[in-house]
């Protein structure tokens, strides 16, 4: 039997994933990094811990799986997106610490860029709002900033990119310098309808061409790599964001077809079709993927902190010992006495948008217990689903045709059923947690030609379970309006 590896570089941890021909998972092992915080807002990753943890993970999957090497045909790569990396062209070195999607170093970049009017001009070429959850202003801060990335770029010695990017130039040796379309789009640099690095945006970013990578399909084969002599030279085909590796992984095809990703942020996405459609305000339009020579695009909501907020209950407040506590203690307490959360501990994403926002405890009583509080972070989760949500359907005129939700926090059963709720919908739960490194795996076949179109995967596609909403609409509505009041302290300068 042959097998592909997807590796998933997420946040916070670097994953492999072993899936047999049939797109059956069969093992997969994860190897944490470490977060760094130089400052408050800010977020940094170290890229060759990062680079060293995914050989290390995919040789654990082959020592725990007992799988041979030789039966290893191809590597797939999903990764965090907006995360970016620069390194020395010659050795291959870092010069800096990776900027994570979370930091805010861009800030005041962005507020410049705002303020001389180049706000319209980046949405309508590239989706996006001008904000530094979105790469280039992490990357003009490193070209500023870093001595040594000044001298490499002064001697056109300098490669940039994403994380996907910076995993296939080193498992490549170098020989590849490359990443996908929808990575790319998450830049501020790329035009989503020329479908190409666009000469304006990057004159306004101070980057050069030179030091950005190639831009291929999501279904394209980016080189080969034996992953330092773990596996004989296998092809790396299908490499996808993790949010649009989960829309693909989701089978979400079709336009009006829309997926939540539960990771350490959120993402909603909704397939919108094949042209690339100015998103309603708050939300941004990016490739969704690109794959059998067409490109799809899909509306987006990004939110900053959702499985993160479970990790903030466990690691900082230690309220839970971990993530598995969070459910038995919500569902203690029979609603969350009038607590509410607001997670922006790392500024708010969708539809606020605002980096300089700061978290928010509220509604506390003599009577609050640490109960109410994690009951009060599980909900602050679904309320931002809704938040975005309620956009897309309101003013976009798109009509949900389905709902599918995946990661690690959809098997909170209380987080599942107030969601359901809150929507006011049914939720299709993903019989695959790992959507996102499916979604590559999807991509992979592709461009191996071991399949010959979307519509044969979504036909192969298991059944999900289904939650229907429990809560009457009255009470959803009084309970987000609890929430709007919350986010609006939040907002107070």
């Amino acid at each position: 039997m042959q097998y592909t590896i997807a590796i998933d570089q997420s946040t916070s941890a670097t994953k492999a994933l072993l899936f047999a021909a049939d797109a059956r998972l069969v093992h997969h092992t994860a190897v944490g990094h470490r977060q760094y915080y130089p400052q408050p807002g800010w977020v940094e990753h170290d890229p060759e811990e990062i680079l060293q943890n995914t050989r290390t993970a995919i040789r654990r999957l082959l020592d725990e799986s007992g799988v041979a090497s030789s039966a290893i045909q191809s590597l797939a790569i999903t990764n965090q997106r907006e995360t970016v990396v620069a390194w020395n062209k010659t050795t291959g070195k870092p010069v800096y610490n990776a900027v994570v999607w979370q930091c805010n170093r861009g800030a005041s970049r962005c507020e410049q860029l705002i303020a001389q009017g180049h706000a319209a001009l980046i949405r309508e070429k590239t989706g996006l709002i001008i904000n530094p959850y979105f790469s280039a202003s992490g990357l003009q801060w490193i070209l500023d900033n870093v001595n040594e990335a000044i001298r490499c770029a002064t001697k056109d010695n300098l490669l940039i990119g994403t994380m996907d990017t910076w995993l296939i130039w080193h498992l490549t040796g170098g020989k590849v310098h490359a990443t996908d379309y929808t990575n790319a789009s998450r830049t501020l640099l790329f035009n989503i309808h020329t479908l190409d690095w666009d000469d304006e945006l990057l004159a306004l970013f101070s980057i050069r061409r030179s030091m950005l990578p190639q831009v291929l399909p999501c279904d394209a084969v980016f080189g080969t790599t034996s992953v330092y002599g773990l596996l004989p030279e296998v092809p790396i085909a299908g490499v996808m964001g993790d949010s649009h590796g989960a829309l693909a992984g989701q089978c979400c095809f079709q336009p009006g077809m829309g997926k939540v990703t539960y990771g350490t942020g959120s993402s909603i996405m909704v397939n919108i079709g094949e042209k690339a459609l100015p998103a309603p305000g708050g939300l941004v339009t990016s490739v969704g993927f690109s794959a059998t020579g067409k490109t799809w695009y899909a509306f987006e909501g990004n939110i900053h902190c959702t499985g993160a907020t479970i990790q903030w209950l466990a690691e900082e407040a230690g309220l839970i010992a971990s993530a598995d506590e969070s459910e038995p203690l919500a569902v203690s307490v029979c609603d969350n006495g009038g607590v509410y959360l607001v997670p922006a501990f790392a500024g708010l994403g969708a539809p606020w948008w605002d980096a300089d926002a700061r978290a928010l405890l509220c509604g506390m009583s003599r009577g609050t217990t640490k109960a109410h509080i994690v009951r009060a972070a599980l909900e602050s989760i679904a309320y931002q689903i809704k938040d975005l949500m309620d956009l897309i359907t309101a003013e976009s005129g798109i009509v949900l045709k389905a709902l599918r939700v995946d990661g690690g926090p959809v098997k909170n059963r209380f987080l599942m059923q107030f969601q359901a709720g809150m929507l006011q919908t049914p939720i299709h739960r993903s019989a695959v947690e790992e959507a996102s490194a499916l979604g590559a795996i999807v991509m992979n076949r592709l461009a191996l030609n071991q399949l010959d179109s979307l519509e044969t995967i979504a036909c192969q596609r298991k059944n999900d379970e289904t939650i229907l909403p429990a809560m009457s609409p009255e009470q959803a509505e009084s309970l987000y309006r609890g929430w709007r009041k919350a986010v609006e302290r939040t907002l107070l300068k």
